[in-house]
């Protein structure tokens, strides 16, 4: 496994060089920010960098994307999937990630062969395939490859060698897909992924927190900002403009999270009674 950033990125550069053209599976995040970049530094304009435009995709992550590729200067495409027009997803089971990345990647490998491109990469590290993340099993369907998880780099050193490089995402904090919002069994749509995405952009817009995750049980929101991040929301006056915006998009509770945001916390009850707990990776 990796542990020094310098040996890691040359590494990452000589892995590289395996290919005469990458694509990769570019969402702005941290990890295939770094994956971009390499891929960039060592492939030039062989490299492409491809970000899904999808419902359960934020606007905010897409404008992103696409500002870390232009400072990149790698080639950017946006192709459009649309994952909730599948059964198998919307049932909103903790193997929906699988179904997500299936659709996903089904389009890449279309549009790899139509730009001649020998290999589609992502960003999983290594860390990742030490969770449950069925999106990992569809990309080997796919034959999509993960530089960072070969080479045995996790994400603390990812985080090291894009400082190493001086990338804006080296402290970006993790920021899973919508769908993650919604608690398992509830079933999704594209018309409640863009009621969450309205609520998140309404708080950004008058508190901006680093972490933001807008829960949805049913008609109940519950909203977790980071732990050092809870005392922005103790304002009366905004605490009821938050609520008001929200039920005016159909909610009948809206709620803080007095705990602030903690991952997993949709399978806390399940813990709590002794119940099985469903094998997914809540965000």
């Amino acid at each position: 496994m990796m542990e020094d950033a310098g040996s890691s990125l040359s590494a990452l550069m000589a892995w590289f060089k395996q290919f005469n053209s990458v694509l990769v599976a570019f969402s702005g995040g941290v990890d295939s920010t770094l994956v971009a970049k390499v891929a960039h530094m060592v492939l030039g304009d062989k490299a492409y960098a491809v970000t899904a435009r999808s419902p359960s995709v934020p606007s905010w992550e897409l404008k992103e994307a696409a500002d870390i590729a232009k400072l990149i200067g790698i080639k950017h495409i946006f192709v459009d999937v649309d994952e909730t027009t599948k059964p198998e997803y919307t049932r909103n089971m903790p193997d929906r990630c699988y179904f997500c990345k299936e659709e996903l990647y089904a389009k890449l490998l279309d549009l790899a062969a139509e730009l001649k491109v020998e290999q589609i990469v992502d960003g999983t590290n290594f860390e990742d395939l030490e969770d449950f993340r069925p999106g990992i099993e569809a990309a080997r369907k796919f034959g999509v490859r993960s530089p960072l998880a070969e080479l045995g780099i996790r994400k603390e050193l990812v985080r090291e060698i894009s400082r190493l490089l001086d990338l804006p995402t080296a402290l970006k904090p993790s920021s899973p897909c919508l769908a993650s919002r919604i608690a398992y069994g509830q079933p999704i749509s594209a018309e409640l992924l863009r009621k969450v995405e309205m609520a998140e952009s309404f708080i950004r817009m008058h508190v901006n927190p680093k972490t933001l995750r807008v829960r949805v049980h049913g008609d109940i929101v519950r909203i977790e900002v980071g732990r050092e991040e809870r005392h922005l929301m103790f304002d009366m006056n905004l605490m009821d403009r938050i609520a008001a915006y929200i039920k005016g998009l159909g909610f009948s509770f809206v709620t803080l999270d007095m705990e602030g945001y903690r991952k997993g916390s949709f399978l806390e009850p399940l813990r709590n009674t002794g119940k099985s707990t469903p094998t997914g990776n809540p965000a």
